[in-house]
């Protein structure tokens, strides 16, 4: 019997044989969820079960494959923490971190989309990114605010500043406003239309500080219209 010598496949894949730098784009990212392994990381390092938990549906054999495309690829590196930690984490290269306007710009058009269901799980790194993107810096204009995220177990802070939103991770020193609660709660505060003493009177939400900025925010993140086809 004749055998067959068994190669292991390469994590990324050269699919479209074009010059384009698009089409090389898409050989890099367009795999099914490299996209959103990206978007965990763009806010910090993250170890493998911090990346798979945001990401639900996703296999540990596939974010394995898509890790070891995007390393490939130079997007993102893995490094070990020092100790007491010592462990594994991956997180975007300089470059990596580059692509943050391929986000905004598909988030602007895909939210509106008549079928996009706000109501799916939303991380973190999802909800950031969004303020990042939908800061309407007209609206925001004249306003400095100094205000605390607590999503989970994570803290970021979020600097409202001449019309520019400036999101850093680790707590804030001297908060106007500190936000508690899941991302998809802020997501309803924000963009859902939620009130703010309904989710905090349902103990979805914890408020501490200015409250009168509280109320303001949502006018600062404005979606766009639906599309009607």
């Amino acid at each position: 019997m004749k055998s067959e010598k068994i190669t292991k496949e390469s994590p990324r894949r050269s699919w479209y044989k074009d010059a384009c730098a698009a089409a090389h784009a898409l050989d890099l990212l367009g795999e099914r969820w490299a996209l959103l392994v990206m978007r965990e990381l763009m806010f910090g390092p993250r170890r493998f079960g911090e990346i798979r938990a945001n990401l639900p549906g996703i296999s540990a054999n596939v974010l394995t494959q898509r890790l070891e495309g995007l390393e490939e690829g130079g997007v993102i590196r893995r490094r070990r923490l020092p100790p007491p930690a010592s462990a594994q984490v991956y997180e975007l290269t300089e470059w990596g971190l580059e692509s943050e306007p391929i986000f905004q710009a598909l988030g602007r058009w895909g939210a509106r989309s008549p079928l996009h269901d706000p109501a799916k799980p939303f991380s973190a790194a999802s909800l950031l990114l969004s303020m990042r993107t939908m800061l309407e810096p007209d609206r925001a204009a004249g306003l400095t605010a100094r205000i605390g995220l607590r999503l989970g177990a994570e803290d970021y802070g979020a600097v409202l500043k001449e019309g520019r939103i400036t999101i850093t991770t680790g707590p804030i020193e001297r908060p106007d406003l500190v936000l508690g609660g899941p991302p998809p709660v802020l997501a309803a505060l924000l963009y859902g239309g939620q009130a703010l003493e309904a989710l905090e009177a349902s103990g979805a939400i914890q408020v501490t500080g200015d409250r009168d900025l509280a109320r303001r925010l949502p006018a600062l993140f404005p979606l766009p219209a639906r599309s009607g086809g």
